[in-house]
C-alpha cells in the first residue's frame, strides 16, 4: 500500500488520467451492451464506474480507493436492488486500483478471492494498455459469478439500474 505522500503524488501527477482516451464512447457503448446482455442471465445488477483521480484534500484526509468505491456504490444506488445482488466495478485510474463492491446478497455467496481475481485480471490487461479487453473481461467475469449464484432461469426481469458506465 502506498504511503499518503505517494498517493498524493499519484493523484496529482499520475499519467493514467486520460479517462476519455482510455474509455472512448465506442468502448462505453460496448460496455453498456455487455452489461445489458449479461444481466439477462441473472437477477443481479452491474455498474461500472471509472474515476481519473481523487481530490488531493480527500487523499490527505485518508480517503482510499476501497472507501471511495463504497461511497460510489451508495451514490449510484447499487445497494438498492430487489435481490440485494448489485455489483460495482470501480476503477481509480490515478492509483491503478480496481475494486469490486458487492451487495450483501451476493457477498454472502461469493468469496472475496473471486473478486480479487477479477480485479487482478483487469489490472493486468489495463497495465498492458488493453483497456477494452480488461473492461469487457471484468464485466463478463462478474456476470458469470452472478449467473452462477443468482440465475434468471430465462425469466424476464426489470432493469433496475442504468447499464452505461459512469465516468467520474
Amino acid at each position: 500500500m502506498p504511503s499518503r505522500n505517494q498517493r498524493l503524488l499519484m493523484n496529482a501527477f499520475e499519467g493514467w488520467f486520460a479517462i476519455h482516451r482510455r474509455f472512448p464512447p465506442d468502448l462505453l457503448d460496448d460496455m453498456t451492451e455487455a452489461v445489458a446482455d449479461g444481466e439477462r442471465t441473472h437477477l443481479g445488477e452491474v455498474r461500472f464506474a471509472v474515476e481519473s483521480r481523487l481530490p488531493l484534500p480527500l487523499v490527505w484526509e485518508g480517503l482510499d480507493a476501497s472507501t471511495r468505491a463504497r461511497q460510489i456504490f451508495g451514490q449510484l444506488n447499487v445497494w438498492d436492488t430487489e435481490h440485494n445482488c448489485g455489483v460495482l466495478i470501480y476503477v481509480l485510474m490515478s492509483e491503478h486500483r480496481i475494486e469490486v463492491v458487492a451487495d450483501r446478497g451476493i457477498a454472502r455467496r461469493v468469496k472475496p478471492e473471486e473478486w480479487v481475481s477479477i480485479c487482478a485480471a483487469m489490472q493486468e490487461s489495463f497495465a498492458a494498455g488493453q483497456w477494452r479487453a480488461g473492461a469487457l473481461r471484468g464485466i463478463s467475469e462478474v456476470h458469470a459469478l452472478l449467473a452462477k449464484h443468482f440465475p434468471s432461469h430465462g425469466k424476464a426481469r426489470p432493469d433496475e439500474l442504468p447499464d452505461r458506465p459512469v465516468l467520474l
